[in-house]
């Protein structure tokens, strides 16, 4: 098989990444492509070897030299399609500045469109949108992931107004932003916070007023990921296994994640779930009860107990609101 056009894309794809970050790493694009480090620098050669100027340290990465710029970047169709799924997710998925900037990054995009792309592009444009949902900013701070994502950028301390799930006032708060991250339907950032002397998480839809200040970091701080790995590491968990039929199993499949899941085996005609569950005392008794009577508990006995306490007091609360 010829891998020629294969190496030629990946060439120019090499470029293009070179272009869009200031240094990139052998071994990033080498898992980016799925090869080995020895056709990157092979690649990086032919580079060099074609006129590209590029930079390299030892340990560091590579990078090009300043003020060399590729020519404008033309897309296929298919490209600036997946723009279009982009720009409805932003439109519901980010704040309204962010969503601005999408807005006018997309009309850079369709601006480098052949005619005929464009046409084909709006018919798709006209057929895709995105139902809203729950409100992830208050109105008072619509712009908060963009300023967050700006305090993250410059290492400067961030001024939040927040009110947390169980206080009833607000209170001010300095932050060191180390990144955001989405779960559970709700964006989070992850800080220092300067008020707690500790790391520690910001729903931004309790966020009810934020500005970026001129203030440093005051410490380094670690990559997002091994902040959050430590904090489900520390988070203690409980092992449960339950049963369920067959037929009820792809109504849980989406909120199976919430709870810990691990693994799952067929039984017959049933499911056997496996989970390390963080909310036994609350939230996995509860989410149970709405498909137990097609499920049974092996393990813990303690959940058992936990279910039946709850369906007591439903029944309770039922007989008393009869009479």
């Amino acid at each position: 098989m010829d891998e020629s056009p294969k190496r030629f894309d990946r060439i120019v794809a090499i470029l293009i990444q070179l272009q869009s970050r200031r240094i990139i790493k052998a071994q990033d694009l080498a898992d980016r492509f799925d090869v080995s480090l020895r056709t990157i620098y092979r690649d990086i050669r032919t580079l060099e070897a074609s006129g590209v100027p590029i930079c390299s340290e030892a340990g560091v990465g590579y990078s090009l030299m300043e003020g060399y710029r590729l020519p404008p970047v033309m897309f296929t169709r298919e490209e600036a399609a997946s723009f279009i799924a982009a720009e409805k997710l932003m439109q519901k998925f980010s704040d309204k500045e962010m969503g601005r900037h999408y807005e006018s990054a997309a009309f850079k995009l369709k601006a480098v469109l052949r005619s005929a792309d464009k046409d084909w592009l709006s018919n798709i444009e006209s057929s895709v949108m995105m139902q809203p949902g729950s409100s992830l900013f208050q109105e008072s701070a619509s712009n908060a992931l963009a300023l967050l994502f700006r305090g993250i950028a410059d290492k400067k301390q961030v001024d939040l107004h927040y009110q947390a799930f169980d206080a009833d006032n607000v209170t001010q708060r300095f932050i060191e932003p180390v990144g955001v991250f989405h779960d559970h339907d709700n964006w989070y950032v992850f800080a220092f916070c300067h008020l707690r002397k500790d790391y520690r998480q910001f729903r931004t839809d309790r966020i009810h007023s934020i500005r970026n200040t001129d203030e440093a970091f005051s410490r380094e701080h670690q990559l997002l990921e091994s902040y959050l790995k430590d904090d489900r590491e520390k988070v203690p968990t409980t092992r449960v296994r339950i049963r369920v039929d067959m037929k009820i199993k792809k109504y849980l499949d989406f909120e199976k994640k919430y709870h810990g899941f691990v693994e799952e085996c067929v039984k017959g005609d049933q499911v056997e779930m496996t989970f390390l569950c963080r909310s036994l005392d609350e939230g996995f008794p509860r989410w149970y009860l709405t498909f137990g009577d097609y499920a049974r508990i092996i393990e813990p006995e303690s959940l058992k107990q936990k279910v039946v306490d709850l369906m007591t007091k439903i029944q309770s609360k039922i007989q008393t609101d009869h009479q």
